[in-house]
């Protein structure tokens, strides 16, 4: 809608504006973006080491060599790596992956030091860290891409964003609607 010059297609974007109808929209600031960056820089990074860590398997399996050790990347299972006779140029790519997945792990190591010196205090942490299955570093990320939950108008924060809610409300005496939410009203779901 940016650089309207004609005047019926400005009066749309002018008449939502005056109707208190476009949504605005949160800029989260500098401080919450580094937090966003350093959790998905760690993403980004441990991605990385999967790839490298599913191609060296396959790699083997191309050749015949299953896998008998449970830790391929552990010590029974970089000597067997070091043991193997791979044909060129298998054979470098896997030493180069081996190499770059220990810097990798370097590289998170370090990634997960910064995480826990800049959220050691994060308040979300420790109640996403109470659902199974959720760890500090995932937490934390977690906590990162929510931001602070509290922003946004409270009219905005009581839509529900559950697939199969339907965008009508139901005052409690019972008057039903759509479109702009009452103050007293609760959401209904659909088939609920």
């Amino acid at each position: 809608m940016a650089c309207k010059t004609d005047r019926i297609d400005a009066w749309v974007p002018a008449e939502l504006s005056r109707r208190d109808l476009v949504p605005a929209i949160w800029l989260p600031d500098p401080a919450v973006r580094a937090e966003r960056e350093r959790a998905r820089w760690r993403l980004h990074l441990v991605r990385h080491r999967t790839a490298l860590k599913n191609r060296i398997p396959a790699t083997l399996l191309t050749f015949g060599h299953p896998c008998p050790v449970s830790d391929l990347f552990g010590a029974a299972g970089r000597r067997l790596l070091d043991s193997l006779q791979l044909p060129e140029p298998w054979a470098a790519d896997v030493a180069v992956a081996l190499e770059l997945i220990d810097l990798l792990d370097g590289q998170i190591d370090d990634c997960e030091a910064a995480l826990r010196i800049f959220g050691a205090d994060h308040r979300y942490v420790p109640l996403l860290m109470s659902a199974p299955g959720i760890g500090w570093v995932l937490g934390y990320t977690i906590a990162a891409e929510i931001g602070e939950i509290g922003r946004g108008s409270p009219r905005r924060r009581s839509w529900s964003a559950t697939p199969g809610c339907a965008r009508r409300w139901i005052s409690p005496a019972g008057m039903t609607g759509a479109g702009s939410w009452p103050g007293t009203a609760r959401s209904t779901c659909a088939g609920r």
